[in-house]
């Protein structure tokens, strides 16, 4: 839990009696690899920070294809906040590339803190900003580049995730096949 805490205080000062108000709404949950956290045609239930392992959103284009946009790691939240807020049906799958643990929030719970805590929604508008940048500043350069090199600034970013996720999956980020994406990793060894 002190990792999630880290995390917020990055955002915003809080005391901590809120810290254990923050914390006493979260439930620790395990998922397995390829289960979802929240699923498209569902509303998303809850908010989640991860403690292991990666996830991954994706969605099915018109032709039936698996795109894969972003994942994220350890020590970072995940949700489909637009949708978790609004209460509204998902179009992204989040699914567990790895076993994961996560500390999460039910909307009720995530409510409560906010009409709790002063400051809370400032806090949260900060991590959303955060999230929102970063998934940004990694798929901005994937549009202008080649797949080799789309390739080499992805194992250059994420060294940590290139040998703990399906390469299937780095293909579908990266706009690639599963083929031409084995063609690029012999061509560079």
């Amino acid at each position: 839990m002190k990792e999630l805490t880290n995390y917020i205080l990055q955002f915003g000062n809080l005391n901590q009696q809120q810290i254990d108000f923050i914390l006493s709404k979260t439930t620790e949950i395990n998922l397995r690899k390829d289960d979802y956290f929240s699923e498209a045609g569902k509303i998303p239930k809850q908010v989640g920070f991860i403690l292991e392992g990666v996830v991954r959103f994706c969605y099915y284009n018109n032709k039936g294809q698996e795109i894969t946009h972003h994942f994220v790691d350890e020590k970072n939240f995940v949700s489909d906040q637009q949708n978790f807020e609004a209460q509204i049906v998902a179009t992204d799958y989040i699914e567990a590339v790895t076993d994961c643990k996560l500390l999460v929030f039910s909307k009720k719970d995530w409510d409560e803190i906010g009409n709790t805590i002063v400051g809370w929604h400032a806090i949260t508008n900060l991590i959303m900003k955060n999230c929102l940048l970063k998934t940004i500043e990694r798929r901005s350069p994937l549009v202008s580049e080649d797949a080799t090199t789309r390739y080499l600034t992805f194992i250059e970013k994420f060294p940590a995730l290139v040998n703990r996720i399906s390469l299937s999956y780095v293909a579908s980020y990266l706009g690639i096949t599963q083929q031409s994406l084995s063609r690029i990793r012999k061509n560079i060894r």
